[in-house]
């Protein structure tokens, strides 16, 4: 039994990643969990399994006293001197217990912890080791689909794959290789679960590091990544070395680098960009492949308004907007994009209006200078060449005519 026992440990502890001396701890604890559940709770029971040998020492333990009140855990002299004639009173005195008096009961309950605790024993092992490779690429074997999640054999341990993570559209079939990103390790009440992703934006970031050498010397940074998985990524790189073109390094000898990444991804298109600090510059290079006429920004509100050729449209807009979608995501930009006869017949308008403004403008001063300006007061009735009225008249008149009578 005891070469079966530690061939067994020792086998787990392979298997598993688990040091030999948890899964002794966790066959003492199941071992005096069953003679507790074979003699009581209160008594004092120590297990002891020599690593070495595989020897396996059950002691219970008990207090010589004079009178005896607890019977699980004192002995009277006499007895105590029955199994060792130099007792004492208040010695501990311990007697062993055979394994195969457990039971069939207590041989249940003693497998039942050791497997949990070897289970426990397992995810600390896996928490412990693959915690320390998130973020890092990993080669796993497909084992089969569970609720549309692919399970995928990594080492030592299985790990989930799950529907939200893969690249739409992708299949894979039992067996099959496949390279993933290592998200995240998850610990749950139940297990602990190694979450992979084939449609983070990271996953395409260390493709390039694993086929371009230069990102990996760090001659060229990786400054932008944003991805839509299955249809188009887009990555903004700097070169710290003026002899290396940042875009022909990741592409490679006639596309190699860059084939090999798109193979990866199942077909999925790559936009390589050369990331600067212009604005107007990296808002142009990112809306690649459209070509660009004019680009005006904003950066108050960090807005861009992007001039194309007619025919270059719904290419810079791509489509259902994924192209501009990810060149704001990936500038940081508020992007609006028109065409060339839209720009001018936009120009003429804003022409127009400012044509009419002006010419508003100058009529409103033309009536304001009119305006401050005095005219001559009209002539009223009556008004003689020489400037008398004729109320004046009348007075003379009537004067002249008065005149005998008042000379009378």
């Amino acid at each position: 039994m005891k070469r079966e026992l530690m061939a067994v440990i020792e086998q787990v502890g392979r298997e598993k990643g688990i040091d030999k001396y948890r899964v002794l701890a966790a066959v003492e604890s199941a071992l005096l969990t069953a003679a507790k559940k074979r003699y009581g709770n209160n008594e004092n029971i120590q297990v002891q399994i020599d690593p070495e040998t595989g020897d396996i020492s059950i002691v219970s333990l008990k207090t010589i006293a004079e009178q005896i009140t607890d019977a699980n855990a004192e002995i009277s002299l006499d007895e105590a001197r029955a199994i060792d004639g130099e007792a004492e009173l208040g010695d501990e005195i311990g007697s062993l217990i055979d394994v195969e008096e457990f039971g069939r009961i207590a041989a249940q309950a003693a497998k039942q912890v050791i497997c949990q605790k070897v289970r426990e024993a397992t995810w600390e092992a896996v928490e412990r080791e693959y915690s320390k490779r998130e973020g890092d690429l990993v080669h796993g074997i497909i084992l089969g689909q569970e609720r549309r999640n692919y399970l995928v054999e990594i080492g030592k341990t299985e790990a989930v794959l799950p529907i939200h993570e893969q690249i739409p559209r992708e299949v894979h079939r039992r067996g099959d290789r496949v390279r993933a990103l290592l998200l995240e390790v998850r610990r749950t009440p139940k297990d602990v679960q190694v979450i992979l992703s084939r449609a983070h934006p990271q996953f395409v970031v260390k493709l390039f590091q694993l086929e371009v050498p230069e990102v990996t010397e760090k001659i060229l940074e990786i400054k932008g990544m944003v991805r839509e998985p299955g249809d188009r990524t887009k990555i903004a790189v700097f070169s710290k070395d003026k002899a290396v073109d940042p875009v022909g390094a990741c592409v490679g000898i006639k596309g190699s680098r860059v084939q090999a990444i798109i193979r990866e991804l199942k077909g999925e298109k790559i936009d390589i960009i050369p990331w600067t600090t212009d604005p107007r510059v990296f808002i142009g290079e990112a809306l690649n492949p459209a070509s660009i006429e004019k680009v005006g920004i904003d950066e108050e509100k960090k807005a861009a308004l992007v001039v194309v050729a007619d025919s270059q449209l719904s290419l810079a807009i791509g489509k259902n907007g994924q192209n501009v979608r990810l060149v704001a995501k990936l500038t940081g930009w508020k992007i609006d994009i028109i065409s060339v006869s839209e720009y001018e017949k936009e120009k003429l308008d804003r022409e127009r209006e400012i044509k009419a403004a002006l010419a508003e403008e100058t009529a409103a001063q033309r009536e304001q200078e009119a305006g401050t300006e005095k005219p001559p007061e009209p002539a009223s009735e009556g008004e003689t060449s020489e400037g008398e009225t004729g109320e004046e008249l009348e007075v003379t008149s009537e004067e002249t005519v008065e005149s005998p009578e008042a000379s009378s």
